[in-house]
């Protein structure tokens, strides 16, 4: 019989750690959080590996080999290679703030299912890029892009790029299973709220398809996709996962909620704003991708409203076999002139506005109170 590498439920509980921040820092306590979710992965990442390797038939990985590597290191290497952290640093906020204190089983749970958001946000990030077709993520070629171009490289049989599709959903698949691990020795209560953040986001990448297809332009079509898809994923879960683990009362959860929705608004029209008129160099993604994939977002519904003459026909033809190769940069234009990108700035100064009023007088810890507030400005006014 084949042996793998045994992991005791226990082996990765992370060690008590000191509650003290670190001397003259303002988030010592993040970053601790932060470096602790790194240390799990790390550590975790490491075991798949071992059984990985143990796993796989005579004459390893083929047409990865030499490249990106077989797919525990490729996971490896982007897991661990960067990011905001913008999910573990939300799961912190939220624990610290429903009185959470560092050094407790309840932060390594939290740490836990931080870690777990990581890995399940590299899922939908590779996927994402199958689905859309994107040829850059973070500044490099998306996993699709490499596979198929190591394919070419070793002349292997069949067509590269389906080849490079194939490959990096299995690429995707891995880090969702290996989210899903991270998970299952957490409390009963945070992880039933973690598949429900699973199907969330699988709905609203359902829905992004497709409303895309549909070419729908109503705003609460493109206002749920972007709370399913970022907004409740990214912030308002992450948010919750943290306050849960830290035994939060009823109305500290109904406040980080509604904290949670405001900011993860906007969280999403920032992402929208990015997605068009964001600096490649700094988003790592060409700029105007959402609008040559005809994404509905808000500016699509708002631009959908306003265009008209040439700047119309443009939106009608981006998405489509008929898209032209000035349609993206005629529309970025257009789009500023009709003064869509100002209203979106105006309406994520007002969730971010609002978000921040929920913090006059909450329940939350006065630690918290400063945290969340912090966070969400970052969060609003990012460029990445």
């Amino acid at each position: 019989m084949l042996q793998v590498p045994q992991l005791d439920a226990r082996r990765s509980r992370l060690p008590l750690r000191g509650s003290a921040p670190a001397v003259g820092s303002t988030t010592g306590t993040e970053a601790g959080t932060v470096t602790a979710v790194a240390d799990l992965l790390s550590s975790e990442l490491t075991w798949v590996e071992s059984v990985w390797d143990a796993l796989v038939p005579p004459g390893g990985a083929g047409p990865l080999a030499g490249g990106p590597g077989d797919l525990p290191a490729w996971l490896r290497s982007l897991v661990l290679g960067g990011g905001k952290r913008l999910r573990p640093r939300m799961c912190h906020w939220g624990f610290v703030a429903a009185g959470g204190e560092m050094g407790t089983p309840a932060h390594e749970d939290v740490v836990r299912a931080a870690a777990a958001l990581e890995t399940l946000h590299l899922f939908a990030l590779v996927h994402d890029d199958v689905m859309d077709q994107s040829v850059e993520r973070r500044g490099a070629a998306a996993a699709h892009v490499v596979a198929a171009r190591r394919h070419r490289e070793v002349d292997g049989h069949g067509d590269p790029d389906r080849f490079g599709q194939n490959i990096a959903i299995l690429l995707g698949d891995l880090a969702h299973s290996e989210a899903d691990r991270l998970v299952h020795t957490l409390p009963l209560a945070l992880r039933d709220y973690w598949y429900e953040l699973n199907l969330e986001l699988i709905v609203g990448q359902r829905a992004d398809l497709t409303g895309a297809a549909g070419r729908r332009t109503d705003l609460a079509h493109a206002e749920a996709v972007a709370a399913l898809k970022s907004g409740a994923y990214t912030i308002g879960r992450p948010l919750q996962l943290g306050a849960l683990a830290a035994g939060a009362t009823a109305a500290q959860r109904d406040a980080l909620e509604r904290f949670g929705s405001h900011l993860g608004r906007a969280f999403a029209w920032r992402d929208d704003v990015l997605g068009v008129w964001g600096d490649p160099a700094v988003t790592g993604k060409p700029s105007g991708d959402d609008l040559r994939e005809g994404k509905t977002t808000l500016i699509w519904v708002l631009g959908a409203d306003r265009l008209t003459g040439e700047a119309a026909a443009a939106m009608a033809r981006v998405g489509t076999t008929d898209a032209r190769d000035g349609d993206v940069a005629l529309l970025q234009q257009a789009l500023a002139d009709a003064g869509v990108r100002q209203e979106v700035e105006d309406r994520i100064r007002a969730e971010t506005d609002r978000a921040e009023q929920i913090l006059l007088g909450s329940p939350f810890t006065a630690e918290g109170v400063v945290g969340l507030r912090d966070i969400a400005r970052t969060i609003s006014w990012r460029s990445a």
